[in-house]
Formats: C-alpha cells, structure tokens, sequence
C-alpha cells in the first residue's frame, strides 16, 4: 500500500492529507487565529466545584470554563494513575497506557477532596471545545516527543502495541528503565522502533529539560496562563504521521519546506530523501484530489460504486448512518444483493470515520438481512475495517433490527463543523459553508485560474456577508493576492446569490 502525507499551506489556511493508495484517509485543516489548542498546558484557577458531578470548572483562558472530572485530578501522594490525552495522533501509545493503568484507580475518590475554589492547578487540554461545550482538561501531563511521550505525573514504562516485535519491545523496554531518571515515566513510541539509544537518550534529556522549564514558569504565571503550546499542525503532522510506512512527504512552500527538512535531519535523518517540494503549477490539492474530498466530506449522501449509497446525518451527541441499496438492484436474490451492499458500505463507513473525524455515538442502519451468519460476516467486516483507526472505537454486536452501535473516540470538531456554520436561511436546522470558507474558495479559484487572469482587473461577484469578510478580515490576503497577480481585484456584493455562490471574471 502506497502511502503519502501531503502538506498544503497557504497564508490563510493549512491542509495536512495522509493518503493511503491514492484516497485521503485522514485530513487536518488549521486556520491562521484558530490554532488548535489540544495538548497545550497551562495554569488555571478552579471557578467551581460540583460534587454532585465529581467535577469542576477551570478558567484556562478561553470563552467558557474547561471540564475537569475527578478522575484527572492528579493526587500528588500517588494514588491515581491515569493519562488522559488530547492528541488524536498518538491515541495508540496514551491507549495503550491508559488500559494499564486503569486497574489502579481506586474508586472512592472525591472531587471535593482534591479541589477547592479559587485553587491555582497546573492542567493539560485533552479535549478542544467541541460545539456548545467547553474543554476537557486533565492535571496527568503527558509532553509527546518522536520516539517518546514524558508523563511527569507517573513513574512507568509503556511500549506501543504497534510495535509487534517481542524481541524490540523488550530492548526498548529496558532501555528506558536503564536511563529515565525516578518518579518518572514514559510511553515508547511506534517510531522508536529501530531506534538506537543515543537518539532515544537525547531525546528523552530535551523532554526532562522542557518540563522543568514548564515547572519553573509557573511559579511566576499570571493565572489563567499558557506555559507550553503544542506545534502547529505542520510539525505535529512530521512528529505523528511521517513514518517508515510513508512513502513521501510533499510540501507545496518553500519556507516550510526548509522547516520540515530541518526537523527531519534532527530526529529522522533516514526520511531526509522522503520529502519533496512540490513546485508544479496546478494547486497541489487538485494534483491529489484532496479538494474532491474535502468537498465529498461536506455532503450527507456519500455513492457507493455498486449504485448504493449512505447517509450520513450528525447531532450533538450522536451521528446516524443509513445504509440503502439505491440504484443497485443486484443479479441473483434480493439477500445476496443487501450482503452485498451492506459489505461496501463498511469500507466507505469507516474511511468517511476517520475523513470526517465523526465520535461520540454512532448508530449505523445497515439494510435488515435474515440469515444470522451474514449479520456476524457483516460485523466482523466492520471490526476488521476499524483496526486501522487510531482513534479508540468499541462496536456491539448487530441487533435484530440491523443496527449497530459503537462508539469512537473524539478529541476534536468534525471537518463538517470545521468548514461550516449553522444556516441562517433556515434557522439551525441545516448547514452552509462559513463565509471563512467562501473567502478562501474564492482565494483558491483565482489562485487556479493564474494563467488566465495574471495582469488582469479581476472582477468577484458575491454575497454581502462574503465581501463583507473580503474587505475586512481577509483585505490583506486579498491585496496579497493582487501583489502575486500582478492585478487588480474588486469585489462586488450581490443580495441575491446564495451565500455559497460568486462569480469570478476578467474585465476586458
């Protein structure tokens, strides 16, 4: 299976696509003023106790008050040992610990008994805000490296599952015994398979060194305040995704390019030949098909190749999956022709899981067949499909009725919610593309069509509330635009196109 990570950047927003034999499999977008704030750690102030909960409110800094529940209280005398993780990238390594050590949590522990209002505490986001609520923090750090994630709170040793080799397992094992110092633990990382002690050391005494930086400047932090932010999604991609298992990594900037290789030659020199520049002039994502993806991301009904299609239909809590036969009315029977459908649907199904980053809830109607053993192949197909996930999922079995439920871990907004704001024309029932995203798509069409328009007077027709933004918040990328065009560009509001329409031409 051929496999490449692809890097988009663009004044305005980055696009980061892992892409498994040619399809997106996964994809990271960050805007510029909406850095994601998952593993930053920071130093806040207990608002509010709620026993009744067995949590509390923290003030870190942002709009609401973050969710701290009383099982990521750390206990400075020991008694807990649970890690809670925000980063979405190495939930196979924090898993891993996770299960190990949850044996160990003692039950009858009382929020109460740990926190106080007005109490100063050092605690990590694990969960960015997701739609109405606020934050999920946790007092456990855990400080991810290449090779190593540090948890300062803990003294214990975990390896990756994915690192399958018994025999490696054991030499990094006991390599991390001989050289972490006490009260202090780390999990290995699937990238540090291979790797040989002076990287694993070195790696280990620049992650010592940071936390006692973070421990020293919040002595002296305002509270609520910010003492270590993760990289952004650019470097966080290099650190979590690029892996012997990557074919090439391909940047389409300069700066970045250079950044990248920089990284790479410090922790990863054997991939230094891996990266790539990409210089082409057609839009790197339409040479790879992303923005087709991203595109087909956005919508509710997703084709199957048979005729088929699903329905993907998402709430606050919960996100409902319809499977139906559509166009395809099969060659033989009729159960042989819902086997059959049921079956792609679950290959669809779980990438549309990891494209769209769906958790929480999930209920998926597959169409009702009678035969017992094709209900059993159709769940075990569905297992098997999810393994590749790195986000946790836990399936129960079909019920009667065709119904499967599970649930996957979400540690971050959708795609959907990322892109897209509640509609205004039908009051919050339905969803439009955000007038962040029109802007862009405007950016992205000129940027396309350079050829034809360099040196030209550009003329943008658009929804008021789209110009509005163009004008205001997104003027300097727009006269950035004019600068690398060598063109004039003038917008102009039409009341009556559909928030998600524009027009774009050259003026004779």
């Amino acid at each position: 299976m051929s496999t490449d990570l692809i890097i988009n950047v663009t004044h305005y927003e980055t696009r980061v696509a892992l892409m498994e034999n040619g399809t997106v499999s996964e994809l990271f977008i960050e805007r510029s003023g909406e850095r994601s704030i998952a593993g930053n750690i920071c130093k806040g102030r207990v608002v509010r106790v709620l026993p009744g909960m067995q949590a509390a409110f923290v003030d870190i800094g942002l709009k609401k008050a973050a969710f701290l529940y009383v099982s990521d209280v750390y206990d400075n005398l020991g008694e807990i040992e649970k890690i809670m993780t925000g980063n979405e990238e190495i939930d196979e390594d924090a898993e891993l610990h996770q299960e190990q050590v949850e044996a160990t949590w003692p039950g009858e522990l009382h929020i109460e008994d740990r926190l106080q209002e007005g109490q100063e505490i050092l605690v990590q986001v694990a969960k960015e805000p997701l739609g109405s609520k606020g934050a999920r923090i946790t007092s456990h750090i855990s400080i991810p490296g290449r090779h190593l994630v540090l948890m300062p709170t803990m003294d214990h040793v975990g390896i990756s599952r994915r690192i399958e080799d018994e025999t490696e397992r054991t030499r990094l094992r006991e390599l991390v015994l001989q050289i972490k110092p006490d009260n202090y633990g780390f999990i290995v990382r699937t990238a540090a398979e291979g790797a040989d002690s002076d990287k694993i050391k070195a790696e280990m005494d620049f992650m010592l060194k940071l936390w006692q930086n973070i421990q020293k400047n919040s002595e002296n932090c305002q509270v609520p305040g910010l003492l270590y932010q993760e990289p952004a999604v650019i470097l966080r991609a290099v650190r979590d995704l690029f892996t012997q298992e990557v074919d090439k990594l391909i940047v389409d900037s300069q700066a970045e390019y250079e950044k990248i290789l920089k990284f790479v030659e410090t922790f990863m020199p054997a991939l230094k030949a891996d990266v790539k520049l990409y210089e082409e002039p057609e839009p790197i994502c339409d040479a790879y098909g992303i923005e087709m993806e991203v595109q087909r991301a956005l919508g509710k009904k997703v084709w199957l190749k048979s005729g088929g299609y699903i329905v993907i239909e998402m709430t606050e809590a919960l996100t409902a999956i319809d499977v139906n036969t559509g166009r395809y009315v099969g060659k033989r029977n009729l159960e042989e022709t819902i086997l059959k459908t049921n079956l792609e649907a679950i290959k669809e199904i779980a990438y549309q899981l990891r494209l769209r980053n769906i958790g929480g809830i999930i209920i998926i109607d597959f169409i009702d067949m009678e035969k017992e053993a094709n209900r059993e192949k159709v769940f075990n197909r569905l297992s098997d499909a999810l393994e590749k996930d790195k986000s946790r999922t836990n399936i129960l079995k079909m019920s009667e009725l065709g119904l499967i439920e599970m649930t996957r871990k979400r540690t971050k907004e959708n795609i959907n919610r990322i892109l897209r704001e509640p509609c205004f024309y039908c009051d919050g029932e339905g969803y439009l593309k955000s007038t962040g995203t029109m802007c862009y798509e405007i950016f992205r069409e000129i940027e396309r069509d350079h050829a034809a328009l360099f040196g030209r007077t550009i003329m943008v027709t658009a929804h008021p509330e789209v110009v509005h933004l163009l004008y205001d918040e997104e003027r300097h990328r727009l006269e950035e635009l004019e600068t690398n065009l060598q063109a004039r560009i003038t917008v102009k509001a039409d009341q009556s196109l559909h928030l998600e329409q524009y027009d774009i031409y050259a003026l004779p």
